[in-house]
């Protein structure tokens, strides 16, 4: 199995781009969010209980993949740096340890275009991160980097459209349906 891990900061195209891609080739979309909608049924937000949920279900999805033979699996993850780095190790250690590969792809954008984008109703359907405001605070809280790794792809969502985004993912790790 091929996991391509597409993180980075809240509204930078994240999902937008998973489903550019896998209009492109075959695969299935693990978005971020289905987990936590998921712990939202059993949890408040936050609550004693529920970011432990959350990394169970991810880490109980990337394994079943895996088991059972999925051949391309895209996550959408916000990933913060140095806080969500054993979460990265363990998705790294379930890939690996079932004989696959795990692909980091960091997006980014200008701290405008992720302003502009925040309130789009599409992240308001999904109850996502709407507010200005809230993005702004979020941004200064946290240090949204590329996970530390040299093979990282790093791409600015900001200068293309998705679908050209995600064809430059498609090109660089050589994906086409013959190889997944």
């Amino acid at each position: 199995m091929k996991l391509l891990f597409l993180h980075g900061s809240p509204a930078t195209g994240k999902l937008t781009i998973a489903k550019a891609l896998l209009g492109m080739v075959p695969g299935r979309l693990m978005d971020n969010h289905a987990a936590i909608d998921f712990a939202r049924t059993i949890f408040d937000f936050d609550a004693p209980g529920f970011w432990e949920l959350v990394h169970h279900i991810r880490y109980s999805a990337i394994d079943a993949a895996a088991e059972h033979g999925v051949p391309l699996l895209v996550t959408t993850f916000c990933y913060a740096e140095p806080e969500d780095r054993e979460q990265f190790l363990k998705f790294e250690e379930i890939v690996r340890r079932r004989g696959g590969e795990l692909l980091p792809i960091f997006l980014h954008c200008s701290r405008e275009e992720a302003l502009r984008r925040v309130g789009n109703p599409d992240r308001i359907e999904r109850r996502k991160m709407t507010s200005g405001e809230s993005l702004s605070k979020f941004l200064d809280s946290y240090d949204f980097a590329a996970v530390p790794r040299p093979d990282c792809l790093k791409l600015d969502t900001g200068k293309a459209p998705a679908e050209v985004t995600a064809q430059s993912i498609i090109s660089h790790f050589a994906l086409t349906a013959a190889s997944i």
